[in-house]
């Protein structure tokens, strides 16, 4: 009876297992198919995606990888990995816009399984499936994750490095596996220093640095793999910056003085807000998540007696760090706090399991609240901030809008009732999914803005005319997503945008006045050129020979007659 019983419950045991994993399987190839599905659904729009996909068409066009060109100038305000894998999606599938995204969707989508699998080994499997629910879910994560910018690929990295990490310390760790963690760790670092600069190492070190000093365990510092770390660490690194520095005498003062320090301690760069701008930005990119940071946050701050590594802590010191960090720099830029989500989703994960039921029903009808506010108030708020756009681009931006509004609504009014019943794991589901909602519903609404933020349309109208052309110019204005659409680069006239210092190392592909212009413009040879609307009418009033061949709010494209 008793042999009967036992083989009984394996039998179950395993029925359990095997369900677990086949939902798990299809639960993940649900989420991979509507985290990838939206990429190519809206154009590139100015000026990141414009700029990033654009230099990456450069470098499959001139076969030159190591040396990152705009508009075919030298530009090397940021390291090349995701040229470099924007441009072998490229060369693999096309040069489209979900090509152009594919880089960024990739690191974070696997930013969220990376997440779920940290949490997993450091807190248990309840918390590792509620983490990956509540990164996929919150709105800066999934929105940057369909961005196509650099900030998710070094994101993606640098919480790679910090997860590695804190496995390779937790208490019970092998000496085996505890060096393989740092090891990837390192490995880690290096991929973000080539994803946008010495932040890969400086923030990972100060993290580890701000939890030694809190918790005076002057013994972690030994368990670091700092020789082959280090010695990993710079065998990835290095040789791109050597080969570069080697081959462009510029690059070496102008990347490591003017594009770190120089960033960082002055206000060069137009990038200039109050020390709090980041406080409004983390509460809005934690949507839905937010009003539960204050509780998981200062949970996170507990000790843990039992534990001599505090995972919880280092977690909070890597947050508090990077928040610190950039909040105290002269340049900000929203997404410059997107890598601090995979430690707060883990820590809102070991809270939100633990809050009561009543707890997480609140969070929820709060939800269901905003959901409804954004789907009741939309209008007015378009109305007030359309300006000078087109009324029905408007009204297709704000239709978009109230089915988001909508859709939190009845995630966050199903999570509700699930949370009453003390099913936590599936209100977070339910949670996730209206915030996961709300971000690609956003992100269709600004297709509707395409014609003013995207140069595609523009470029189609005139394409043949493009074709022809054995000139392109840009007058007052710089649109890098009309260099992507366009398949050509551009001669600038009268403006230089972000490219003044590569212009001052390469003295091409730039007249410095209209009047250059104007004097080129009647030389031989077809040309097109594009400019703002008011360019376009002092032109025509000062009596250059122009054929319009197409215009929208922004741009207005001319070819010689």
């Amino acid at each position: 009876m008793r042999a009967n019983s036992l083989i009984a419950i394996q039998f179950y045991a395993s029925v359990a297992i095997t369900s677990m994993k086949t939902t798990t399987a299809v639960f993940l190839f649900v989420f991979a198919f509507a985290w990838f599905a939206n990429l190519g659904q809206r154009d590139l729009f100015n000026t990141d995606e414009g700029r990033y996909a654009e230099i990456s068409r450069e470098m499959v066009a001139s076969g030159d990888w190591l040396t990152p060109r705009l508009d075919g100038l030298k530009y090397f305000e940021k390291p090349p990995l995701q040229y470099w894998a924007t441009a072998a999606a490229f060369e693999a599938f096309g040069q489209s816009a979900s090509s152009a995204r594919l880089w960024t969707a990739l690191t974070g989508f696997l930013g969220v399984l990376a997440a779920a699998f940290a949490a997993a080994r450091l807190f248990g499997a309840p918390v590792g499936r509620a983490t990956g629910l509540i990164l996929g879910g919150s709105l800066m994560w999934a929105g940057m994750g369909h961005i196509a910018s650099l900030d998710m690929g070094v994101s993606f990295f640098l919480s790679l490095a910090v997860s590695a990490f804190a496995l390779a310390q937790r208490d019970g760790a092998p000496p085996g596996g505890r060096r393989r963690w740092m090891l990837v760790g390192w490995a880690a670092c290096a991929l973000a220093v080539l994803s946008k600069g010495l932040i890969g190492i400086v923030l990972p070190a100060g993290a580890v640095a701000l939890y030694v000093l809190w918790q005076r365990d002057w013994r972690l510092l030994a368990r670091l793999e700092l020789g082959a770390g280090l010695a990993l660490f710079l065998l990835i690194a290095a040789p791109w910056f050597i080969l570069v520095s080697l081959a462009n005498h510029e690059f070496a003062r102008f990347f490591f003085i003017h594009e770190h320090f120089d960033r960082f301690l002055t206000k060069d760069h137009g990038r200039y807000q109050p020390w709090w701008y980041f406080l409004p930005v983390l509460a809005l990119g934690a949507v839905p998540w937010t009003l539960a940071l204050p509780g998981a946050l200062a949970a996170a701050a507990r000790n843990r007696p039992l534990l001599a590594f505090q995972p919880q802590r280092f977690m909070l010191a890597w947050c508090v760090l990077v928040f610190v960090f950039f909040s105290m720099s002269d340049s900000k830029l929203l997404a410059y706090i997107l890598p601090i989500f995979p430690a707060l989703a883990m820590l809102l994960a070991d809270w939100l399991l633990r809050v009561t039921p009543r707890a997480l029903a609140w969070l929820s009808a709060t939800a269901a609240l905003g959901g409804a506010a954004l789907a009741a108030l939309m209008p007015l708020a378009t109305a007030r901030l359309s300006g000078n756009l087109p009324p029905g681009m408007v009204a297709g931006f704000e239709r978009w809008l109230v089915v988001a509004g909508v859709a939190v609504l009845a995630a966050g009014a199903i999570a509700t009732l699930v949370a009453l019943r003390a099913r936590r794991g599936a209100a977070l589901a339910w949670l996730a999914a209206g915030g996961f909602a709300l971000t690609q519903l956003l992100l269709v609404a600004y297709q509707s803005l395409a014609p003013v933020y995207s140069a595609r349309q523009i470029v189609q109208r005139i394409r043949p005319e493009l074709d022809a052309a054995q000139r392109v110019y840009y007058v007052q204005m710089f649109d890098h997503s009309f260099l992507f659409y366009a398949r050509r680069t551009a001669i600038m006239v009268g403006y230089k945008d972000e490219l003044d210092n590569s212009l001052a190392w390469e003295n091409r592909n730039y007249l410095p006045t209209v009047e250059a212009f104007s004097r080129a413009w009647r030389g031989h040879g077809p040309a097109v050129a594009l400019m703002p609307p008011a360019e376009y009418d002092r032109l025509v009033q000062a009596g250059l020979p122009m054929r319009l061949l197409a215009r929208d709010p922004r741009r207005v494209a001319v070819a010689t007659p």
